[in-house]
């Protein structure tokens, strides 16, 4: 079984072609729309009729609609004889884009660090390089007491341009333990590559680790544009980048060997999770590059005495 959790404006329409690519090998897939941040939602604020850019609770209850659906199918599997036996509630894969990701790290075991947030969000308040902060530090508005959204049935993640750097920290990152395919853009101006995934990677301790860097990548480059929610973006074309039909033919293969090798128990699919198949696959303009070890040269200035 895998879940798609899409990103801000977005709705579950947007990776509907990798759902019906994993469906015709085998998967149950799940599509939530997580009506709090939807296009819709933000239709509303530049209407007027919201006053917030995502409803204030987002960021918990994304990964509670994730665990509610898996609670009412597995209680319809119990209960309905068109289901019975028909799912492995217990191996559950999720796949998620930037806010998306977000919900995937939270349910596979990341505690938001709230302490941590309010220090970034008043210390990077006037820089821009990093527009997520923007969209991160609305988590503040969430209740903030100690809250477990992990959910033990997430077993893999793929996290695409996921937001994460200032909810979750380094002590954030490192207590997933599942296996982890981050992958990022280098041209990507929303969820930039070094703080939102490179540097988080590092941060991982789990063993099963891959980061995916898509050179030419942008924010958008793996997606469809939604059917339903209005595309803000759509003026500014340079946002799409360049050949995303070879952006989301990378992502269809590399989504079908991790899941296939950490959901479906396929160790054969190993082979297709390694450096050397990414640069078989990698065509000009979006370069493909994947490893699954890296670290980051602490600069001589910041280094301690």
């Amino acid at each position: 079984m895998i879940v798609i959790s899409h990103g801000f404006n977005s709705d579950r329409s947007t990776y509907s072609y990798l759902a019906e690519h994993l469906a015709s090998l085998g998967f149950v897939v799940l599509m939530p729309e997580h009506s709090g941040s939807t296009g819709k939602q933000l239709a509303a604020l530049l209407q007027g009729r919201a006053q917030d850019v995502i409803e204030r609770t987002e960021f918990i209850d994304r990964p509670l609609d994730v665990s509610y659906l898996l609670d009412e199918l597995e209680r319809k599997s119990q209960s309905d004889p068109r289901f019975q036996g028909r799912f492995n509630l217990q191996k559950v894969g999720i796949l998620g884009h930037s806010y998306g990701g977000y919900t995937a790290f939270a349910l596979a075991g990341a505690p938001l660090d709230f302490k941590g947030l309010r220090q970034s969000c008043q210390a990077n308040v006037n820089q821009t390089f990093n527009l997520s902060l923007i969209l991160q530090c609305q988590a503040l508005q969430s209740p903030q007491e100690n809250l477990d959204l992990k959910d033990s049935r997430i077993q893999a993640i793929i996290a695409i341009s996921p937001i994460g750097h200032f909810l979750f920290g380094k002590a954030g990152y490192s207590q997933v333990q599942v296996p982890v395919m981050m992958v990022a853009g280098s041209a990507d101006t929303i969820a930039p590559a070094v703080p939102e995934q490179i540097e988080p990677f590092t941060w991982l301790t789990t063993p099963q680790k891959q980061l995916v860097l898509i050179n030419n990548g942008t924010h958008f480059s793996t997606g469809n544009p939604s059917e339903t929610s209005p595309d803000i973006f759509a003026q500014f074309s340079g946002m799409i980048g360049p050949n995303p039909a070879l952006a989301r033919y990378y992502l269809t293969n590399l989504s079908t060997a991790f899941f296939s090798r950490h959901v479906n128990n396929q160790p054969s699919f190993e082979q297709f999770l390694t450096s050397s198949f990414a640069a078989g696959l990698s065509r000009g303009p979006l370069t493909l590059h994947l490893t699954d070890r890296l670290s980051l040269v602490q600069p001589a200035a910041e280094q301690q005495p």
